[in-house]
């Protein structure tokens, strides 16, 4: 489904962002953009900006970032649609019938029915949790100290003993068994016919960040086995993509996410004002969790269970964490198992203050790594210390290293001059085939931390050269025949450089508020707005800027010749390549 391109660009161009977002966010000019405070997470100083030249909004602080049209969708929770009829009203434009091809009809009209099939269900065991059938989960609830309105508020209920019931009201209902077959919630058995998925169990709603039920989990009433059972993946499901209770923490504003083992600890948290706590839905935590994560906050507070597996869970998502840049630190909850037993216990004020001294996950690491040596014991003790040494090297920068070594120093009485004499010797040390060792979890993430800083430090170059050349369309001529879209190689990166280019040879210009417009999803848009929204430390001295320009193109274009020099098998290619890349050394651009 979708409205023609000009369409598109015209009730776009009909509406100032500026206009726009000011009706829901004070503004105040600052240069040549406006600043407030981010409408999308918690803070105190405005990071939230908002360029009428670029027709853009970003957001410094989360990296929250798009046009007009990506604004109302996530303030608005609207669909892409909704956002162009609304805009067009205020803009005055008259839209034509949208328009489908034949596979988006199928698409999207198989994605509302499983939407609609998923609803109903929630509906259906939401009333059989009040039915007299429903005593026994009502009881369970109650013992787990929820409030009608909790239960209400999460939508919870029961699929009860018959495991036929919502079958048959669903057939009642009209739908028919192609489309049921794919909800994931009736198995279909050749030999017993069709069946529900979920019977005798308590039954927890799973919704998207759009608050649309997805899929379920259950909890059985009874001993069998599983205990827990959740929906199947479908269309609409993907259990690496979402997480439970996305939908309401992402609203709470906090700048934080509480992250639990299960529903009962996400429900038992918000039920006691912390809205900001999610789980993993019967999953392990993933990087692809973290990711989604990461697109909301940039820190998390880890509430596993307080048994070993809980340790050994929280271990395991520190890393995932630490891989891609979110900060983490754990909150104990000893004596207690988890935060619901803990809230039941001590309550709200007594967890809040167990989350504001939440550890340091780098010190949580060092706790657990302490439980396996005897500290009495010389030699174990001296074994600790190098251990404790070779951990510290995950730190790429002296001055965060030299903070954790001070206080691991004045927790476990060493002198701190000795550490760091030891960390820097290991460091040097080590040889390549150590600090690689697939077999060492340590030296695994030093080499993801050192690999994503060298990453980091590449697609930085590349997003601050294309943030320059939007800003400075002269660089375009000036970088002709050197610099062009195949020298971002990153896919997304390559994508938007793509449409940059194509844009400027045709009209001269880049307007990258339309160049947004080609991308659907609204998380590619956040980041294809960091590309045009990163920061250029501006200076007086052009000397200076031509200075950081050269160095930024150098490093895109270096980049380029290693990746060719790995493909090049050619002797004659071989040597072109060599004299670009020594003529690159001597590469200098002018800016006036």
């Amino acid at each position: 489904m979708y409205y023609p391109d000009e369409i598109v660009e015209e009730v776009r161009s009909g509406n100032n962002i500026v206009d726009v977002i000011g009706a829901y966010v004070h503004l105040q000019k600052k240069g040549s953009s406006y600043f407030g405070l981010c409408p999308f997470h918690n803070e105190k100083s405005p990071s939230f900006s908002v360029s009428p030249a670029k027709q853009m909004y970003y957001c410094f602080g989360c990296g929250e970032g798009g046009n007009v049209f990506t604004f109302l969708m996530k303030y608005e929770n609207q669909t892409f649609q909704e956002a162009v009829q609304t805009l067009a009203e205020r803009a005055g434009i008259h839209l034509p019938e949208a328009e489908f091809t034949a596979e988006d009809r199928a698409r999207q009209n198989k994605r509302e029915q499983l939407l609609q099939i998923n609803k109903t269900a929630a509906a259906f065991y939401y009333y059989m949790l009040g039915t007299a059938e429903g005593e026994q989960a009502r009881q369970y609830f109650e013992k787990r100290a929820l409030t009608r309105e909790t239960i209400r508020h999460f939508g919870l209920g029961y699929a009860c003993k018959y495991s036929n019931a919502l079958y048959n009201y669903m057939i009642k209902k009209g739908w028919k068994d192609d489309i049921l077959k794919e909800s994931g919630l009736f198995i279909y058995d050749e030999k017993q016919g069709v069946h529900d998925k979920f019977w005798n169990r308590v039954m927890f709603p799973i919704t998207d960040v759009n608050r649309k039920v997805i899929g379920f989990g259950g909890r059985v009433m009874g001993d069998a086995k599983p205990k827990y059972l959740n929906s199947p993946e479908t269309m609409i499901f993907d259990k690496s993509r979402n997480l439970y209770g996305l939908a309401y923490a992402r609203s709470s504003r906090k700048p934080y996410f509480i992250i639990c083992e299960g529903y009962m600890d996400v429900i038992a948290m918000h039920q006691a004002g912390f809205t900001n706590a999610v789980a993993s839905l019967g999953t392990a935590f993933t990087s692809q969790h973290a990711m989604l994560i990461g697109r909301y906050v940039n820190e998390v507070r880890l509430a596993y269970d307080s048994d070993t597996a809980g340790k050994n869970a929280a271990r395991r998502a520190i890393g995932i964490l630490r891989s891609v840049n979110v900060a983490c630190r754990i909150i104990h909850m000893d004596p207690y198992k988890d935060p619901d037993e803990f809230i039941k216990a001590r309550g709200s004020e007594a967890f809040q203050e167990r989350i504001d001294g939440a550890e340091s996950s780098f010190m949580f690491e060092i706790s657990l790594l302490e439980e396996g040596y005897q500290m009495s014991d010389p030699a174990d003790r001296a074994a600790f210390i190098r251990k404790m040494a070779e951990k510290l090297l995950i730190f790429p920068h002296e001055v965060e290293r030299n903070v954790y070594i001070e206080a691991l120093c004045s927790k476990y009485g060493i002198e701190t001059g000795a550490l760091k004499k030891m960390v820097n010797s290991l460091g040097a040390n080590m040889t390549p085939e150590q600090l690689a060792d697939d077999h060492d979890d340590d030296a695994r993430e030093r080499r993801a931390v050192r690999k994503k800083n060298q990453d980091e430090g590449l697609l930085t170059a590349q997003k601050l050269l294309l943030t320059w050349m939007i800003e400075d369309t002269r660089l375009f001529k000036k970088l002709e025949g050197l610099i062009s879209e195949e020298d971002f190689d990153d896919p997304l990166y390559h994508r938007a450089a793509v449409l940059v280019f194509e844009e400027f040879r045709e009209s001269g210009r880049v307007t990258p508020a339309r160049i947004l417009s080609r991308f659907d999803d609204m998380d590619e848009q956040s980041s294809v707005a960091s590309l045009f929204n990163t920061h250029i430390d501006s200076d007086d001295d052009p000397h200076v800027m031509e200075k950081a320009l050269n160095e930024t193109v150098i490093k895109v274009k270096r980049h380029t010749y290693e990746l060719a020099g790995a493909r090049i098998a050619d002797a004659a290619a071989l040597q072109k390549l060599i004299a670009d890349r020594a003529a690159l050394q001597r590469l200098h651009i002018t800016l006036d």
